[in-house]
């Protein structure tokens, strides 16, 4: 999906591809017809419960730990700038712009849901920050993924206020009212109970699901590609990744690994160099025999965190909500704890892929399980050091990973007087495993740019078509092997080239799809 393309959000669920391309390519959103009934609905409820005596929870009280309090009429409107104003208190860093944008669609599509009691004028501003590529700045630290992704929201919030600060489409910072102003939009100002329907959900740690999701996509079908090019740079066996024997333990992912790397070895020359008895190796190591089960288990780890988020992206995701019959009830449901055991999940399995091609690349560079190939890589051992460093930034990397593999949702702290005595930390989940997917990125990369080099090296035998074309696409951008020269910019080309999806784009070019 991209940018010319419209979302229609309505009560329904988004699909991901809904939330990608707004996230990431800035289509359109349109509010449809059904969602604002649904919201009429629910707001003449609210507005009957503010003009009852009886206290309602978010609409005549205060909030948290001082929802004691019922709030005089006259400072209703006061209780909602409060609210927000008060919240937004992130610190940190500047959160991705995707990550901001994706949040502000989910939540808009919780607002279409016609169970928060907001107005359809702020759901209507919400939509049309999307659309004029107004997005406000988040910061890092703040939310605990209780009572929702509260001070991330806030800070969206603020900015529908007109106030706090955003960047525009071209990425320039200012203040929001002035941005809002640029657009020809005017500020809202909140209604009883919008303030907190604004900012009371899960969105910003759905958000990163979803885009982590899309991410790991690409991601697991690189480490299929670099695997198979390894695989064929140590003259390794493919014997092990028949349909047959995969069979024999029926995990879905895994059948889908080694499918892959079947695909990927198809009519190699370099297998075929070594299918006789010149070769003396019974079976070859765990981080080649291995690696659908390893790559199959992370994918099936993406299946279930995809199931989480599809439920989630049904979700309407508020306390209190309006439910269909008109009562309006306190809940529990803002609670972060199913997105941030996936979230934690995918980076524990982010982390053991990379650890597994970490692996592969340093028996390439170690002459004595290389199999033939100089030391390193190097085209003059000794006075080169070819791609020994290379690993080391590899072995630094998968460090970092197993650090960030150690899940956030355990570590609960309590706050607001001990009335949120639990909480998920989905946001931090969230956080670091945008970080652990960066990581493997690199550590995919510099595998592919070593198992290519080794490629290379091993001429005048022959690729597989499939791994030849990854070769071939990386040597538009890096040259082959030669003397030493500055790696870290090569590095960086083959980063990105796995990131947009090109180096599967070159297998998928002979291949076809892979699964």
């Amino acid at each position: 999906m991209r940018g010319n393309e419209v979302v229609k959000v309505g009560p329904g669920p988004l699909g991901f591809d809904d939330v990608v391309g707004v996230a990431r390519h800035g289509a359109a959103v349109r509010l449809t017809e059904e969602s604002l009934a649904a919201m009429e609905r629910a707001r003449t409820r609210v507005e009957d419960l503010a003009a009852s005596p009886v206290p309602a929870y978010g609409v005549s009280t205060g909030f948290g730990a001082l929802a004691t309090r019922h709030i005089d009429p006259a400072l209703r409107a006061r209780l909602q700038r409060s609210l927000v104003r008060s919240h937004a208190a992130g610190s940190g860093p500047e959160v991705e712009t995707e990550v901001v944008r994706a949040m502000m669609l989910l939540r808009l599509r919780t607002l279409a849901s016609g169970h928060t009691g907001v107005r359809p004028a702020t759901a209507r501003l919400l939509a049309a920050l999307l659309d004029a590529g107004i997005t406000p700045v988040v910061r890092e630290y703040g939310s605990l993924g209780c009572s929702g992704d509260l001070a991330p929201l806030s800070h969206v919030a603020l900015a529908l206020m007109g106030e706090g600060e955003v960047r525009d489409r071209d990425g320039r910072a200012g203040p929001a009212a002035e941005a809002l102003a640029r657009a020809g939009l005017a500020p809202v100002e909140l209604a009883a109970k919008e303030g907190l329907a604004l900012i009371n959900g899960t969105d910003g740690m759905l958000g990163m699901l979803v885009l982590a999701l899309a991410d790991l996509d690409v991601l697991l079908k690189s480490a299929d590609i670099a695997a198979a090019m390894s695989v064929e740079a140590l003259l390794g066996t493919d014997r092990v990744f028949a349909a047959d024997l995969q069979a024999l333990r029926p995990h879905p992912g895994q059948a889908a690994a080694a499918a892959n790397l079947r695909a990927m070895l198809r009519d190699s020359g370099i297998m075929a160099s070594h299918r006789d008895d010149s070769c003396t190796r019974v079976q070859d190591a765990y981080s080649l025999r291995c690696a659908p089960q390893v790559a199959g288990a992370a994918r099936d780890t993406a299946a279930h965190a995809a199931a989480v988020a599809g439920r989630e992206l049904a979700a309407a995701v508020d306390n209190p909500v309006v439910l269909d019959d008109g009562r309006v009830e306190s809940n529990g449901n803002f609670h972060g704890a199913p997105v941030g055991y996936v979230l934690d999940f995918l980076a524990i399995a982010a982390a053991d892929v990379a650890s597994m091609a970490e692996r592969r690349t340093d028996r390439m560079l170690d002459v004595a399980r290389s199999h033939g190939l100089p030391a390193f890589l190097a085209d003059d051992p000794g006075v080169d050091s070819g791609h020994m460093i290379a690993q080391y930034t590899q072995a630094a990397i998968v460090s970092e990973l197993k650090r960030l593999a150690a899940p956030a949702s355990v570590d609960s702290i309590p706050s607001s007087a001990m009335q949120e005595d639990h909480v998920s930390m989905g946001w931090s989940a969230g956080r670091k495993l945008r970080r652990a997917l960066d990581g493997l990125t690199r550590v995919l990369a510099i595998e592919i740019l070593t198992a290519a080099r080794a490629i290379d090296l091993r001429r005048p035998l022959t690729p597989a078509p499939a791994t030849g074309a990854v070769v071939a696409a990386l040597r538009q951008e890096v040259p082959g092997p030669g003397a030493d020269r500055h790696l870290a910019p090569e590095i960086e080309s083959v980063v990105r080239m796995v990131a947009a999806g090109t180096v599967v784009a070159a297998a998928e070019s002979v291949t076809g799809p892979l699964a």
